[in-house]
């Protein structure tokens, strides 16, 4: 080992730094290597095999990451590095063999390569957990132990979608499922019930890494079942069935699949997309397939309820995935501010740097209280993980287009950086699924904002402290636990109680008076948003979906996002670390305020932009990330 330095990020979490020599060679599979048991620890240790980003002769640099996506191809290096580090591992729990504990700490480790590739981290990764977090909820011991086994073995596992409104390739088509025709019995004519198992039909033109999956998790329609919560299963099929029905492909019909009904499983060839082209998206079709009994994932008709349990996880990473992906590019255009002009960056610019950072500060305040909420409030984590699924992408696009300003989108000049950018707007809409993603949480929003603001906003408990504080100790993560409706809104208790205190209290220096104008402002706006919806539902119960209720719905999540900005804020006081500075706070309650259409606004003092862009320029100069851990990363420091 050589340079070993050990320094802290700014939440006191020790890391090593340096020009330490990592080993890319470990072992795949947890059973035999020895990880961090942190996983904030393992997150340093796998940006530093990875790399700089910005190094152009890196294998998993951004010019060989944006080389394989101008082909569609995979990136093998970086590919074979995380089968080193053992990233399946990172997917499976800890009962099961394998590394994940708390959710916050699976996003720190996808992280660092979400600051590189969203499509290697969605290809290599962060597919097979949607497909296993299913298992983890409601699967059998022997389904857990298969999908783990798979997982920890360096394998794939491939999520089938249920087909939705909205959907885009990705969500349209889908996978039938029904019991086979009931078999003879010798001597007693026919069967009096149907035979076990399912025999499956339909085609998925949009499968994640359908070409090497060793296992697939279908979310199939129960035969003739129309959509309710009953009208799905999910279904754990093994990829060596697959092969044993080609197999028998030219043989006869299976037992109930009708006649002139082969039995017959095809991959589809790859299906082109704008976005996440170092992926691989195939497909699936099925016809006459049978599958045993116990390929069922908890009991028949769940698949809905599952659905709407293991999303709240997968939404609140894909936030995540977001933040670290712009993360990357704000770097760059940092360095490009800064290299322009050595001698000071201009108001124009600075002020686009300063309002990206603090946005993105804002993002990982609600996207860390939301993957806090998971372990610590379960019966609320469903309108959180809608929340942040519906606010980030929205502010992250934003933030790219103004960082276009400085970077440029074409050209020369834009550099590994442009090209970042314009790959990371291609991106986005392909991991969050675009319109259809927004769809789905206005699903779980609408019918509950009612309810919400007659019986919680304002009444509420506050919420623990653990969402919002540095790195506490969480209780495990159970995804079946989780509820999928009902709940208190933890967000606007958030706003409101710490509302409460900066009124009392305020901040240090001249941010005292701002922060109390733009508190007292959210807070009535969350008022006025109870008194409207209380207009059009006088009794709490569900809003009919409409252009009225959707306006709603998109001001209470910018109104809900201030909550867990002031949260960050209030109680990472004393830390330290950035997070605990009003400047930040003030520039994105400001931000949101004008997203709002808000009047009235205070003007911030200068310092507060200021202070924002030297942090910005600081983390740059010395390779600390831009969110609330600000920890050391692996890139080449000015």
């Amino acid at each position: 080992m050589r340079g070993l330095t050990e320094v802290r990020d700014q939440e006191g979490a020790v890391a090593v730094a340096g020009d330490t020599a990592v080993r890319g060679d470990m072992p795949v599979c947890g059973d035999t290597a020895v990880p961090e048991a942190d996983a904030f620890d393992r997150a340093g240790r796998l940006d530093r095999m990875l790399g700089d980003p910005f190094d152009p002769a890196g294998p998993v640099g951004l010019g060989a990451l944006l080389d394989a996506d101008r082909v569609g191809a995979r990136c093998a290096a970086g590919e074979a590095m995380l089968d080193g580090f053992g990233l399946g591992a990172e997917f499976v729990p800890v009962a099961s063999g394998g590394r994940l504990e708390r959710a916050d700490g699976l996003a720190a480790v996808l992280g660092a390569v979400f600051r590189r590739d969203l499509a290697l981290g969605f290809g290599h990764g962060m597919t097979s957990l949607f497909a296993a977090t299913p298992v983890w909820a409601a699967g059998s011991a022997r389904q857990r132990e298969a999908v783990a086994g798979l997982l920890r073995g360096g394998g794939r596992a491939a999520i089938v979608h249920h087909a939705t409104a909205h959907g885009n390739a990705l969500l349209t088509g889908e996978v039938i499922a029904t019991r086979p025709e009931p078999v003879p019995e010798p001597g007693r004519g026919r069967g009096r019930g149907p035979g076990p198992g399912f025999v499956l039909d339909g085609r998925k033109e949009a499968v994640m890494n359908a070409d090497r999956a060793g296992m697939f998790t279908v979310y199939a329609r129960n035969g003739g079942a129309t959509n309710g919560p009953g009208s799905h299963s999910v279904l754990l099929l093994d990829r060596d069935g697959f092969d044993r029905a080609a197999h028998d492909a030219a043989g006869a019909a299976p037992p109930g699949a009708g006649p002139g009904r082969a039995r017959r499983v095809r991959i589809l060839d790859r299906h082109p997309t704008d976005g996440l082209r170092g992926g691989y998206m195939g497909g699936l079709e099925l016809h006459g397939h049978t599958a045993p009994e116990d390929a069922l994932v908890g009991h028949e008709g769940q698949g809905m309820r599952l659905a709407l349990q293991t999303t709240q996880l997968s939404r609140a990473l894909i936030a995540a995935a977001l933040v670290a992906g712009a993360d990357t590019v704000l770097r760059a255009a940092v360095a490009a501010a800064a290299r322009r002009a050595p001698g000071g960056i201009g108001r124009r610019f600075g002020g686009v740097l300063a309002g990206v950072l603090a946005d993105l500060l804002l993002c990982d305040s609600v996207t860390q209280g939301a993957l806090r909420t998971l372990h610590l409030v379960p019966h609320s984590a469903h309108l959180t993980s809608a929340t942040v699924k519906y606010l980030v992408p929205e502010v992250i696009r934003d933030g790219l287009e103004d960082l276009a300003q400085i970077q440029g989108t074409a050209g020369p000049d834009g550099g590994p950086g442009g090209a970042q950018l314009r790959k990371l707007l291609r991106d986005m809409p392909a991991a969050g699924l675009g319109h259809a993603g927004t769809a789905t949480c206005q699903a779980v929003l609408v019918p509950q904002l009612a309810r919400l603001a007659g019986r919680s906003w304002f009444t509420a408990p506050e919420p623990p402290h653990g969402l919002y504080t540095a790195r506490p100790g969480l209780p495990p993560l159970d995804l079946g636990a989780l509820a999928v409706a009902g709940g208190e809104d933890t967000l606007a208790a958030a706003l409101v109680h710490g509302a409460r205190r900066v009124l009392d209290r305020s901040a240090p220096g001249p941010y005292g008076p701002v922060l109390r104008r733009l508190v007292t402002a959210f807070v009535g706006e969350l008022g006025l948003l109870r008194e409207r919806l209380r207009s059009l539902s006088p009794d709490g119960r569900p809003v009919a979906p409409g252009p009225a209720v959707y306006s709603l719905t998109d001001r209470y999540v910018l109104v809900s996002a201030a909550g867990a900005a002031l949260s960050t804020w209030e109680w990472r006081s004393g830390t330290g670390s950035f997070a605990a500075h009003p400047s930040w706070l003030v520039l994105a309650l400001r931000r949101l305020g004008h997203r709002l259409g808000m009047t009235g606004l205070p003007e911030l003092p200068a310092v507060a932009g200021e202070r924002v862009l030297d942090e910005a320029l600081a983390r740059w100069r010395t390779g600390r990330s831009y969110d609330l851990r600000a920890c050391a990363l692996e890139v080449e420091r000015p």
